[in-house]
């Protein structure tokens, strides 16, 4: 199928939770800036043609550029089909020869792991690449640390914290002058240093060494592609490591780039690249027979009509499989996805079309879970509540079926939690308070609408649903409250302007100007700063042990890559801009052409 045929048009719980103990500068930053104003402006009309309490606002999001009969007839070779299966079971077997290999070069070995993971087939070798780790990690001297160069100690370093390994930052410590400096001589070595940078994303709180390794190699980096003294295949490969690190990327977006980028590198390993490729249109037909019954599931519910809510269906199956994207687990994708669909047409009709009196009643009616008295609701907002009620009860007669487990006393708790959250977010804008930084992210790290995803990921992913585990998860322990403030905190960098604009709720960086009288440029730099200290308060988290299993335990970081996804350079959500539609398209309409 034509690429461009898929668009009809390029427009283009818990109860709140405390704050993330995150750092903050304790002096008052003193500018002219005046307090941030909630103000209405064009960018938000009023829709005059619709009953219940008079006029109502509409934040004029642009619609869906997808042709969903079409989408409902997405696909290209099914590499689902049991030849294709074959060719990648083969190809498997011999890149895990290699993977089993005995050798006396753990460099070499720790490489090869990581290309395998950057080329999308983590998941096809999850039992074997861990011990192949251990196995290097166990067999590591400390003379191994202490004698190789820069780049292999930094790789060394990322892969094993990436496999749960506590490794100290002291290994860096050789690197450094007596000043505890990174020692200048290394601002020649990019190869190093691109390895160092891509390391120091994998800090912990109160890691100063990892800190400066941090600032060193980005300044380097940067000067290094600015003075055009390095090749142009390097030179791509830093600007892509500056445009996002690798920690914060998405599997299935960086097998795209990787792919392309590994084939062209001298010691390449042709199988591996054939199995990437072929393990790509693999998961891209799963992806596209989710996708395909999703569209019927939203044209046929009816919600991509409400006028005032962002009609995002594509999108979300996007955050769904950014979370969880093994191909194993469509049922999540599938069931998260109406859920995702749910939260974004019920946050819009909080914040832009809901009366305050409608607003506290749709609560109550899902606080309560009864909706016995919904005739008191206007039509648009019953059809959503009953949209809510049906898809919640549909996961759980799955879950029921499937897991002989009755999910809805947990998952009912969850839509409350953040329905409540919407609610008081509904009431600051109807009474014009402005919340301080820290009210504000108490309650928007819910509002999010993150937690209740993260709660889908573990019972949907689970082989067998524990209460232990769900109890546990109902508390939204670190883990979790990092991975939803750090969507929070991307997408509040990426959509506060155009939701000021709209005059929405003051978002964190204006709740920051608010408290301290900073200019905007502050106030996001202070904002971009506590997305650094969430990720390493996240990078300890996943160290930690829990009462469930390596599925949900990966949603958590891959909730928070997705938010970075998502909001990189902007409202990639509610506004859908050139990097969303060109990973959706890789993910869902292109291929990779495969060689005879």
């Amino acid at each position: 199928m034509a690429t461009q045929g898929l668009f009809s048009t390029f427009l283009i719980s818990a109860p709140p939770r405390i704050p993330l103990p995150l750092a903050r500068n304790g002096s008052k930053i003193s500018t002219s800036t005046k307090p941030v104003q909630c103000i209405t402006t064009p960018a938000t009309t009023i829709d005059v043609n619709d009953q219940g309490s008079g006029s109502r606002r509409n934040a004029n999001y642009p619609p869906s550029f997808w042709d969903y009969n079409l989408v409902k007839s997405l696909s290209s070779t099914d590499y689902t089909d049991e030849k294709y299966v074959e060719q990648v079971n083969e190809l498997k077997d011999k890149a895990m020869l290699l993977i089993h290999a005995d050798t006396d070069m753990p460099l070499a070995k720790l490489e090869l792991l990581d290309s395998v993971q950057r080329l999308g087939l983590k998941y096809q070798f999850q039992k074997d690449t861990k011990p192949a780790v251990d196995a290097i990690y166990n067999n590591n001297s400390a003379h191994a640390w202490l004698s190789g160069d820069l780049y292999s100690t930094a790789l060394r370093f990322r892969i094993f914290r990436e496999h749960g390994y506590n490794v100290s930052q002291d290994v860096f410590q050789r690197f450094t002058d007596e000043a505890g400096n990174f020692k200048k001589t290394l601002c020649e070595d990019v190869k190093g240093l691109l390895s160092l940078y891509e390391a120091s994303f994998l800090g912990f709180e109160g890691e100063d060494i990892i800190d400066k390794a941090k600032a060193f190699s980005t300044t380097h980096l940067k000067n290094a592609v600015k003075g055009e003294i390095i090749s142009p295949n390097m030179a791509r490969k830093v600007n892509h490591a500056l445009d996002m690190p690798l920690h914060w990327r998405l599997a299935r977006v960086e097998a795209r780039w990787y792919i392309d980028t590994y084939e062209q590198e001298q010691n390449m390993i042709p199988n591996l690249v054939k199995l990437a490729k072929l393990d790509y249109n693999f998961v891209q037909s799963v992806y596209q027979k989710e996708v395909s019954k999703l569209a019927s599931w939203w044209v046929d519910i009816g919600l991509q009509k409400m006028t005032f809510a962002r009609d995002r269906l594509v999108e979300h199956h996007f955050w769904c499989n950014g979370i969880v994207s093994d191909p194993e687990y469509s049922a999540f994708r599938i069931m998260a996805t109406k859920v995702i669909c749910l939260i974004t047409t019920i946050d819009d009709m909080y914040d832009v079309y809901s009366s305050l009196e409608e607003a506290e009643l749709f609560t109550d009616y899902v606080d309560r879970w009864d909706i016995t008295e919904i005739d008191k609701l206007p039509m648009k907002i019953k059809t959503v509540l009953f949209a809510m009620f049906n898809t919640t009860n549909e996961i759980g007669y799955w879950t029921l079926q499937e897991r002989d487990f009755n999910i809805l006393p947990y998952l009912s708790k969850q839509w409350a939690y953040l329905c409540k959250a919407y609610l008081k977010e509904a009431k600051w804008f109807h009474s014009g308070y402005k919340p301080t930084l820290d009210e504000y992210l108490e309650n928007a790290a819910v509002s999010i609408g993150a937690q209740i995803l993260l709660f889908c990921a573990y019972f949907l992913t689970a082989e067998k649903i524990n209460v232990e585990a769900l109890d546990y998860i109902d508390k939204v322990p670190s883990i979790m409250r990092s991975s939803c403030m750090i969507v929070r905190l991307t997408n509040d960098l990426g959509t506060s302007s155009d939701e000021m604009a709209r005059g929405d709720n003051l978002k964190a960086v204006q709740c920051y100007m608010n408290d301290t009288g900073a200019s905007e440029e502050v106030a996001r730099k202070y904002v971009e700063n506590l997305v650094h200290e969430t990720w390493k308060i996240l990078n300890k988290d996943l160290l930690g042990n829990y009462p469930f299993g390596e599925a949900f335990l990966a949603a958590n970081p891959d909730m928070a890559r997705t938010g970075q996804t998502f909001y990189q350079y902007g409202d990639g959500h509610g506004n859908p801009q050139h990097w969303t539609k060109d990973h959706l398209k890789s993910l869902l309409v292109e291929p990779f052409t495969l060689s005879q």
